[in-house]
């Protein structure tokens, strides 16, 4: 037993206190010496070092990964076509995925929903979009089981799966299938990267993002306001640092990555020096572009010899009836995406050295592909500003000519014509958000060398397949099945299928027989090479504002077997074979959660609030802790008398921002600069609606900003200071949806780009800021 002897009488509280833990701590050695005389180093140092074996029953299992389990590589572009990658046809230099393609598979009968965040929810969730609550974008969530953006807990991804038996995953770049009102600190979390089974993610948490001031997420944690070389050189970093950090810490361990390019989304951004290698190389027009890309395609064996170009559809003018200036301003919308695309495949090709650096590549799956086919959301004239068509708005000529010379750099945030999306869906028809091949029609390549015999690498595939198959085809490439359970839950099966099949027999038939397609009523059926399609209200991408009637539509049959661009419609010709059709896409419909169709996607986009604020009036925000939340998750004063309030004792020495929501391309802020008060409304092209006060006064101040709705989206501002007007200004057109994609709302501080040109950076607040308050008044 080890005795304590007093040597000394203590004098004070403190000092018995100390020798009382001396004491304690003499007993606990030698109670754990007791305990583990063998399994202790000798000395003083053994005596704090614990090596306890006898214990090892209760510490947590290691799970083993499946022996030669593959690393798996998910490379996931954006707004991509299917004519776009360059050994796809495409007239943009893309060295490094083609590499790949070189040394892999070329799918070139490949579909994704036709859209991003479905396709994403799928892709790894390995079920159809409408199975899992994601039956069109999260931002136009409604409450029907197939759309409201909550993937259940009985179909969890993937990632999820591989986690469990001892993958290490990690999630880079694009995350938008999280519900927008859940994007912030506090969660919840259960649909971010993490509850989908990713250990590490460095994410952006909505549909696109700005490459050279990206809002990005550390984990759960907002990263600080910064400027970007450009975004995707720093997604290459991170994921470089990733795989060889994995690979000197746990060489023997699989991993799974997801990267996520914004590129080709809107914005379009590249630096100058990729812009410039496409000077003048789409002078030619996409009419003659299109011609070019076919030719290439059937050179390469993409498509097969008699595939017949599709008619340029009668939205889309004809290049030669351009005017001079539109030509030019259009040339350089598609000087501007080549030179991102080529950039974001020089990222790629530093991901892939690094993998063949480390000794990984050949045990790495890794597929390439896009979410959907090329946009043609930038409408009859392209934009500056994509947040136009998000609010059922087209840009002038006019507003983006004078954007012309600066394109593609920090200061826009643009989309190109639709006839360039056209033209990178070549030979098919239609775009983005179309169930036509032009919107969901995708290139697909395969590389792994440990899987992929070396007589088939090259080779293209035409087997039939969907973004659903590819979680499947990874969980039999790495040996395992969906778990009956998931911590203690059901789990569905899922609807894909393996593809693996197919990676070593050209001529092995279809496992596929039936695949549905629904996109904001947009709607097909593909059967044993049949395919039925309707196109809703025949409403393009840039129209945002249409709801027609569904018994309205017209259905149309395409013998995609043997008519690869749906070029020739049989609808007239065999009305029975349609109509049989049809009646499987009812049974699909059902099964899959499709029904009930809902085609107003402004309201459906506007209304998304509701889901979280009911009919709550009331929004207090506290600094500095409010900052970085998504603007669907902050109080929803679109079209609605409000009030925004906040006091502050003022010194004379303040100025900052107090509150800021949105960005560059749309939103409000109020702040104090050259001792004013300040309200700035930003609105599309260079419109601001500014209120500034006269000087301020010292002592505890009122500020509030009060808007009276008089019309729909559009009323007066008044700004007062204690309570006395100080001006006002009429407001006469304002956003009707949302301000931006990736902005957020903010207390304090305007990250992202900035909201008003009246200030430079965040333009954070100095003095003492407590609330901000904001209530609805309508």
């Amino acid at each position: 037993m080890v005795r304590a002897k007093l040597l000394f009488k203590p004098k004070t509280i403190k000092a018995c206190i100390a020798l009382l833990a001396v004491s304690l701590f003499l007993v606990s050695v030698q109670h754990a010496s007791a305990q583990v005389k063998t399994k202790t180093v000798e000395g003083f140092d053994g005596v704090i070092a614990k090596k306890y074996e006898d214990s090892k029953e209760s510490w947590p299992k290691s799970t083993t990964p499946p022996e030669n389990a593959p690393n798996v590589l998910i490379l996931l572009l954006d707004d991509v076509g299917f004519a776009q990658v360059e050994s796809f046809g495409g007239l943009i230099h893309t060295p490094n995925i083609d590499r790949l393609a070189e040394n892999g598979l070329r799918y070139n009968n490949f579909h994704t929903s036709a859209l991003c965040s479905p396709s994403r929810a799928s892709l790894m969730a390995g079920r159809y979009p409408h199975s899992i609550g994601l039956g069109s974008h999260a931002l136009t969530a409604m409450g029907f089981p197939g759309y409201n953006a909550i993937v259940p807990e009985t179909a969890k991804s993937v990632a999820n799966y591989l986690q469990e038996e001892g993958y290490v995953n990690y999630a880079l770049g694009k995350w938008d299938h999280t519900p927008l009102y859940e994007v912030s600190q506090v969660g919840p979390f259960h649909r971010w990267p993490s509850g989908e089974g990713f250990d590490h993610a460095y994410t952006f948490m909505a549909a696109d993002v700005h490459q050279f001031i990206p809002v990005m997420w550390n984990d759960h944690s907002p990263e600080e306001y910064r400027k970007s070389e450009h975004l995707d050189k720093d997604l290459a970093d991170r994921a470089i640092e990733w795989i060889t950090g994995h690979k000197s810490l746990k060489p023997n361990d699989p991993f799974m990555m997801l990267w996520a390019s914004g590129s080709m989304h809107s914005p379009h951004h590249a630096p100058d020096e990729y812009i410039i290698r496409y000077r003048g190389k789409f002078d030619m027009g996409w009419d003659k572009a299109r011609e070019l890309i076919i030719e290439k395609q059937k050179k390469l064996g993409i498509i097969p010899k008699d595939t017949k170009l599709t008619e340029r559809i009668d939205e889309i003018p004809s290049w030669e009836s351009l005017s001079e200036k539109e030509k030019m301003l259009y040339a350089r919308q598609m000087e501007v995406f080549a030179g991102q695309m080529e950039h974001v495949d020089y990222q790629i090709g530093r991901i892939i050295d690094a993998l063949e650096r480390v000794g990984e590549l050949d045990n790495t799956l890794i597929f390439v592909t896009a979410d959907n086919g090329a946009s043609g959301e930038g409408g009859l004239a392209g934009t500056f500003n994509e947040t136009y068509v998000l609010n059922g708005l087209q840009t002038d000529f006019e507003s983006n000519w004078r954007n012309y010379p600066d394109w593609g750099r920090e200061n826009t945030y643009p989309h190109y014509h639709a006839g360039w999306a056209m033209a990178g869906n070549t030979p098919f028809r239609y775009f983005k958000q179309s169930e036509h091949r032009g919107g969901q029609h995708d290139a697909l390549v395969v590389h792994w060398p440990n899987g992929i015999n070396a007589n088939a690498k090259g080779e293209v595939r035409s087997q039939y397949h969907h973004i659903a198959d590819i979680a499947p085809t990874i969980l039999e490439a790495a040996t395992l099945e969906v778990p009956e359970k998931y911590h203690g839950v059901e789990q569905q099966p899922m609807d894909g299928v393996s593809m693996i099949y197919s990676f070593n027999d050209n001529d092995a038939p279809n496992r596929k027989k039936r695949q549905y397609y629904e996109m904001f009523g947009n709607r097909a059926i593909w059967v044993d090479g049949w395919k039925a399609v309707s196109l809703h209200g025949k409403r393009m991408p840039w129209d945002v504002n249409s709801v027609t009637p569904f018994e309205d539509d017209e259905w149309e049959l395409y013998h995609v077997a043997e008519d690869f661009s749906e070029s020739t419609n049989l609808a007239t010709k065999k009305p029975k074979k349609l109509e049989e059709l049809v009646e499987i896409f009812d049974e699909e419909a059902w099964k899959y959660n499709v029904y009930p169709l809902y085609d107003d996607m402004i309201k459906r986009l506007a209304k998304v609030n509701d889901v979280l604020f009911g009919d709550q009036k009331e929004f207090v925000y506290y600094a500095p802790g409010a900052v970085r939340i998504a603007e669907k998750a902050s109080a929803p004063v679109k079209g609605r008398s409000h009030e925004i309030v906040t006091s502050v004792d003022l010194k004379g020495i303040e100025e900052g921002v107090i509150v800021a929501c949105g960005g560059m391309t749309g939103g409000y802020t109020m702040f104090i600069k050259n001792n004013r008060l300040y309200f700035d409304y930003n609105y599309l092209d260079g419109v601001y609606y500014t209120m500034e006060s006269p000087e301020l006064p010292t002592g505890e101040t009122e500020f509030k900003f009060k808007f009276e709705a008089t019309k729909m989206f559009g009323g007066k501002g008044k700004l007062y200071v204690n309570g006395k007007k100080v001006d006002e200004v009429e407001m006469p057109e304002m956003h009707r949806s949302t301000y931006s994609l990736a902005e957020t709302f903010d207390i304090g501080i305007d990250t992202g780009t900035q909201v008003s040109k009246l200030y430079q950076g965040t333009f954070g607040f100095k003095g003492e800021l407590d609330k901000v308050m904001i209530t609805l008044t309508q």
